[in-house]
């Protein structure tokens, strides 16, 4: 909002509260309802030049875009898709020196939030269109899966393709492809679906047709992770073999709809599992089913039961029986723990601990490879 200073500037009135018009007449009876007015009227003035700032100031498009060399995003896909060119930061590499898992789970919200950035749909909160903001509702997403063929590393080049497609009638899924931009190799793929959430109720909802017509010109056919048949988790009970309990939020965790980011989910699950397991093993697949959402004040139980039946031969035994390799050189190799047999397929449960019952927040299933060579 543009005015120069005097009476044209809403601001810079000030009401006489000894002249008031009150049905055609002067009146000098109503100082506190002038008082009242006055202070509505700046504040509504205020609150439309901060919403109008903070718009300004993140440039949110209100036409799409095809490209924007902030982020290094261009529309591809027939101008339906997003493309985004990334690089691996020092701070987001574990102590192998390759990409969390974490972190490639943030790569895929930042760039499905950009996405809706330059598609010109971007209201307000994680990704809400503006028919959703003018009916009151969010995303939520119900289910992700995501393979990780090989993990970048510090310094590498990506690019993250990302698309949208129609799931049932009321959802929505997201897919995503993350490559090298120096070779084309696949690191990894995910697929999500994702349902409408009343911002005040928490309740789900319908698709609103104003919603699906802003949405479903951007739809595509095509799936990063074909799912035939999803898998299903199945629910751990209080006998599950390794347990974390009392674990709480931090105000860090929440996102922008209040509550705990799917990404802390993760975190959570994979701590429960022994420190000695991911030192020789990496994970290669996830599976999570959100059933909840978790609030700052909630206290959380992470409870993780390996599949037995899934502890695979070694195949680096066959190495150390051809040559005669000294432990301190298997030590060096990352070998040592060869012949320490780990199941490589977990189920993991979060549930919040009430007084009388456990909810359950998000189902987990991972699976897990042996480490080439062991780099902590």
């Amino acid at each position: 909002m543009c005015s120069s200073a005097g009476e044209s500037d809403p601001r810079s009135r000030k009401l006489n509260k000894s002249s008031v018009k009150v049905n055609g007449t002067h009146s000098t009876a109503l100082p506190h309802a002038a008082t009242k007015l006055e202070t509505f009227s700046t504040s509504a003035v205020a609150f439309v030049e901060d919403v109008a700032g903070e718009r300004s100031r993140q440039n949110i498009p209100t036409e799409k875009q095809n490209a924007d060399p902030f982020r290094q995003g261009l529309i591809v896909e027939g101008g339906v898709g997003y493309r985004q060119t990334v690089v691996i930061r020092s701070y987001e590499v574990g102590p192998d020196k390759t990409a969390t898992l974490e972190t490639i789970l943030n790569l895929l919200q930042e760039t499905a939030l950009n996405h809706v950035w330059m598609s010109g749909l971007l209201g307000d909160g994680f990704g809400a269109t503006h028919g959703m903001i003018r009916n009151n509702l969010i995303w939520v997403v119900t289910r992700m899966h995501v393979q990780v063929d090989q993990y970048p590393i510090w310094g590498e080049v990506l690019e993250i393709d990302t698309w949208v497609g129609a799931s049932g009638k009321n959802g929505m899924r997201r897919d995503w492809l993350i490559q090298s931009r120096l070779t084309g190799v696949v690191f990894a793929r995910a697929t999500s679906t994702w349902v409408m959430m009343n911002k005040q109720t928490r309740r789900l909802s319908k698709m609103p047709e104003e919603v699906r017509d802003e949405i479903s010109p951007w739809f595509i056919e095509r799936q990063a992770i074909k799912e035939d048949v999803p898998e299903k988790i199945i629910k751990l009970d209080d006998d599950a073999k390794y347990v974390d309990s009392d674990l709480k939020p931090k105000r860090s965790d929440l996102d922008m709809n209040h509550h705990v980011n799917n990404v802390k989910y993760v975190r959570w699950m994979l701590e429960t599992i022994p420190v000695q397991f991911p030192e020789n093993y990496e994970l290669s697949s996830i599976i999570l089913e959100y059933r909840r959402e978790c609030g700052s004040s909630d206290t959380v139980q992470s409870i993780c039961e390996p599949d037995e039946g899934s502890i695979p031969e070694d195949d680096n035994i066959s190495i150390i029986k051809d040559f005669s390799l000294a432990p301190e050189i298997l030590d060096g190799c990352g070998l040592s723990g060869t012949f320490d047999k780990w199941p490589t397929k977990y189920t993991h449960l979060l549930q919040i601990k009430g007084q009388q019952k456990y909810e359950e927040i998000v189902r987990g299933r991972t699976t897990w490879r042996k480490k080439l060579f062991n780099t902590y």
